[in-house]
């Protein structure tokens, strides 16, 4: 029991440091004192199965997950987290990428300023550098598969600037050079999503089977205590006919 009593505490814990409130503020929310909220969170005691499912709904977990030692809380933080995040790392990730253009703006208009001659091309080599800013900030904080996306346009942009640039020698068949390389990105993406589904399913089938264990286990106990309380009837009830028995010899 003891045990049961941390993990359901600590659970709780994690549960409220993420929802921003303080032990006070969450006693005044379910009319509890912080002085109870704190045995909680340390596992000196328990609140009733009642207020246990009245906390999961309001962190929006459920019983179960209160109850186990592992990383569902965990993860779920984490992901509320990552996607409280998201907004300021895409502006982060776009302010970078506008820096590029911003970069290619300045250098058209100075060409045209100082030599009188256009260079749009500079805003076409833009799109590769910007993919290459993508890349990067990709692998800091973004997901693996927007990664192939991104290599394929840097490399048809690669190309295209390449023949662009030089299309005086007509070297448009530069592009075959193309199909090898995007064929590679999409066997590197099936690889790599591979082992990951597989980790994925993996976890899965540990939280299932961990569930079904717990369900099996309850049951188990729930038969004992049937059989306990059968058992104890029926001494009961043989008890009470040995004393009618005694009482109809006197």
């Amino acid at each position: 029991m003891e045990d049961i009593n941390k993990i359901i505490g600590k659970n709780l814990m994690i549960l409220r440091k993420n929802a921003k409130l303080t032990q006070m503020e969450l006693a005044d929310r379910f009319n509890y004192s912080d002085k109870t909220i704190s045995k909680w969170e340390s596992g000196e005691s328990l609140p009733s199965v009642e207020i246990l499912y009245e906390l999961a709904q309001f962190y929006g977990t459920s019983l179960d997950a209160l109850t186990q030692e592992n990383d569902i809380i965990e993860t779920s933080i984490e992901t509320k987290q990552k996607d409280k995040m998201f907004p300021t790392k895409l502006i982060i990730t776009l302010l970078a990428v506008s820096a590029v253009w911003l970069l290619a703006t300045v250098l058209f208009v100075t060409f045209k300023i100082v030599y009188a001659r256009n260079f749009p091309l500079l805003f076409l080599w833009a799109v590769p550098i910007s993919c290459i800013v993508l890349i990067i900030f990709n692998s800091i904080w973004g997901k693996y598969y927007y990664l192939f996306a991104i290599l394929s346009v840097l490399i048809w942009s690669c190309l295209a600037c390449i023949h662009l640039q030089l299309i005086q020698y007509n070297i448009w068949i530069i592009y075959i050079l193309g199909i090898p390389l995007q064929v590679a990105i999409i066997l590197w993406a099936a690889l790599i999503k591979k082992p990951r589904n597989c980790k994925k399913k993996k976890k899965k089938q540990d939280i299932l089977i961990k569930e079904e264990m717990k369900k099996n286990n309850k049951r188990h106990n729930d038969t004992n205590k049937n059989i306990t309380i059968d058992t104890l009837q029926d001494s009961q009830s043989a008890k009470t006919n040995d004393n009618i028995d005694d009482q109809s010899i006197k």
